[in-house]
């Protein structure tokens, strides 16, 4: 008897199946330890633009240990301050960490040990 192989599906894409265009099918921009240091009017400039792209489309993510409300003399001019902290903060999931660092906390068990 003889069988017909069947096509290996998960090797072919389908031709009626298109990935959503939604933030969560983007890659996301990362910012780590945001506003160690203040920007500059390059910066600022370059910072809008990618946001102002992304706005909407992509996700950005941003991990800082300054509270939000310090971001505004990060960013130094306030034009552009309240520009990207609209395009920021609007649609965004805060989350707020409280208590001591994890890196602090394993220092002090590892001390012990």
């Amino acid at each position: 008897m003889l069988r017909a192989k069947r096509p290996d599906i998960r090797s072919q894409p389908s031709k009626s199946f298109k990935a959503p265009n939604c933030a969560c099918h983007q890659r996301p921009s990362t910012y780590d330890d945001w506003g160690l240091e203040p920007l500059d009017a390059a910066a600022r400039h370059d910072l809008l633009e990618i946001l102002e792209e992304r706005y909407g489309r992509r996700s950005t993510l941003i991990t800082s240990q300054l509270p939000v409300d310090r971001w505004h003399e990060i960013i130094g001019d306030p034009a552009y301050a309240d520009a990207i902290l609209d395009r920021l903060v609007h649609n965004a999931h805060r989350i707020e960490l409280t208590g001591e660092s994890m890196r602090r906390t394993r220092g002090k068990q590892n001390q012990k040990a």
